[in-house]
């Protein structure tokens, strides 16, 4: 059974070798050791940094992924309100078996327990297996903060929001004041943690919204 969970001290070696490993193994970094290779292989510091999460199956390590929080020294432009997910990996033999969908839904969670109001991310435009997670999950893409870290590495962003429009299904950014009013009305049409349309039932007394991941509203 699939299990995702903060890491354990006695894990951190092991995190940092499949992260520099994979990274290194797909290419995206030159060298197993120096450079940015020896900042995946640190474990340690993520650890004691940021929010340093496992995926394991059996007891065996399969994923790995940290959420660093705005100010932290892992959250790169993150503002204080804002989480940023980094690091994501997963281990080629658990590939195909939800093991990144996961690592990133356990993300989304924490940083709403947190408060935060938004998750960025940062990525290679070759990744293009984590685009496939990330855009399925509701995170779009924000060219306007593509940035490079040092000159010939160009990552591509995305960001969610982690509250929703119950009417419309945009994130809360401001100038929905027009679906405030349609929803003193109607009931939400979409889920207000993950944008899902919802099943929406009228009924004489009331109505019922069931999102199919995070339950029913009633009004």
């Amino acid at each position: 059974m699939l299990e995702v969970r903060t890491a354990l001290p006695t894990e951190l070696a092991a995190i940092g070798d499949l992260t520099a490993d994979t990274y290194v193994a797909e290419g995206y970094v030159n060298g197993a050791d120096g450079g940015y290779a020896a900042t995946l292989r640190d474990a340690v510091t993520r650890a004691e940094q940021a929010l340093l999460l496992v995926a394991v199956v059996d007891g065996a390590l399969v994923g790995t992924v940290t959420l660093a929080f705005g100010g932290s020294g892992f959250a790169e432009t993150a503002a204080p309100d804002e989480a940023v997910i980094r690091m994501l990996v997963t281990s080629p033999s658990a590939r195909g078996q939800g093991v990144g969908n996961a690592l990133v839904l356990a993300c989304l969670d924490a940083a709403r327990e947190a408060g935060c109001t938004v998750v960025r991310l940062s990525t290679q435009a070759t990744m293009t297996a984590a685009h496939r997670v990330y855009e399925r999950l509701g995170f779009t893409r924000t060219p306007a903060d593509d940035w490079s870290p040092e000159p010939g590495v160009d990552l591509l962003t995305y960001a969610l929001p982690l509250s929703f429009c119950g009417f419309c299904g945009r994130g809360l950014d401001g100038g929905h004041e027009a679906c405030g009013r349609a929803l003193e009305l109607d009931p939400p049409r979409y889920c207000a943690r993950c944008r899902r349309r919802m099943v929406v039932q009228v009924h004489p007394t009331g109505w019922s919204a069931r999102c199919i991941e995070h339950g029913t509203l009633e009004g």
